[in-house]
């Protein structure tokens, strides 16, 4: 499954629940009969009941992939990672695990929250899609370690999870890095930094200490979630 086919179960989802915010509530005509007394979509019940049922989806699996380069002529393995921040740690994640960096967006909460790690949910492109937070889920300290004035861009990363994509938002994203996997070889065995929850190793790159995110963990966590 290709992250925009992961993408298409969103979509595919919003079209059988019926999208009514899109259609007669805040993102369409503004027509709906409820709009005057519930001001926003987010507070109706219709659009509760609409992310329940997307909550209850997340099922499905995932096919994984494998990535090779080649450099210098040579067969090199590398895996690609997206270089992100959470608070003061920087992490990295396996792009195969990513659909999209997308701008921030409003999160929506949600009566009676499954986990402490579910935030609510985003509206992607007319989707409704459930949001996570990293920083609850891998147990971190979510204060900003950036300076007083620097220029940061917080981003949303669009993951593709068992059960279809959940949107996790971030404090910064440095980029995409293809990483030798000799060099994941020996972050894999860095004692007891390697143990830390749903992690793979951690690696110096930049001058950071980064912690590499064991995906299937991770996205099995992201699950456990949601359901």
């Amino acid at each position: 499954m290709s992250a925009a086919d992961t993408l298409n179960v969103t979509h595919e989802d919003a079209l059988a629940i019926d999208d009514c915010w899109n259609r007669i509530g805040i993102h369409g005509d503004k027509s709906c009969p409820l709009l005057s007394e519930h001001i926003h979509c987010r507070n109706c019940a219709v659009y509760s009941a609409a992310a329940t049922r997307l909550l209850d989806r997340y099922a499905l699996q995932q096919d994984d992939r494998e990535q090779v380069s080649t450099v210098a002529g040579s067969d090199v393995k590398t895996r690609s990672l997206l270089m992100f921040r959470l608070g003061e740690e920087w992490l990295g994640l396996a792009t195969r695990s990513l659909v999209e960096v997308a701008p921030l967006q409003a999160i929506h909460s949600l009566p009676h929250q499954r986990s402490r790690a579910l935030l609510g949910v985003a509206n992607v492109r007319g989707a409704l899609v459930a949001c996570l937070s990293l920083v609850e889920l891998l147990g971190l300290d979510g204060t900003s370690g950036v300076a007083s004035g620097a220029r940061v861009m917080p981003r949303m990363l669009i993951i593709a999870a068992h059960g279809g994509p959940v949107v996790v938002p971030v404090d910064e994203v440095d980029g995409i890095h293809a990483i030798d996997e000799r060099i994941l070889d020996v972050a894999s065995q860095s004692g007891a930094q390697a143990s830390a929850k749903y992690t793979r190793g951690v690696l110096q790159f930049k001058g950071r200490s980064l912690r590499w995110l064991d995906e299937e963990q991770l996205l099995s966590a992201v699950t456990r979630s949601l359901t």
